[in-house]
């Protein structure tokens, strides 16, 4: 029972901690601060919980990688 709720404090935690990150990450983008990485913390600790936030980060590494590829080219072998 006490690790039951023991994990239910944590999610709790990493929800409130994760929509407030996302929410300052928000208030950074206009004013000075570190926002995008603010965001992309937030994002992290909701996609434990939720599967729009984990489908989220999963493109933004995709979309991440294929701006690399294109900014960068193709590395020599």
């Amino acid at each position: 029972m006490l690790l039951h709720t023991v994990e239910q404090v944590r999610r709790v935690f990493r929800i409130v901690g994760g929509f407030t990150l996302l929410m300052i990450g928000v208030v950074m983008l206009v004013t000075p601060g570190p926002g995008w990485l603010t965001i992309f913390l937030g994002l992290g600790l909701l996609a434990a919980e939720f599967v729009w936030a984990r489908r989220l980060v999963d493109r933004i590494k995709r979309e991440g990688g294929r701006l690399k590829h294109a900014v960068l080219g193709q590395a020599k072998e």
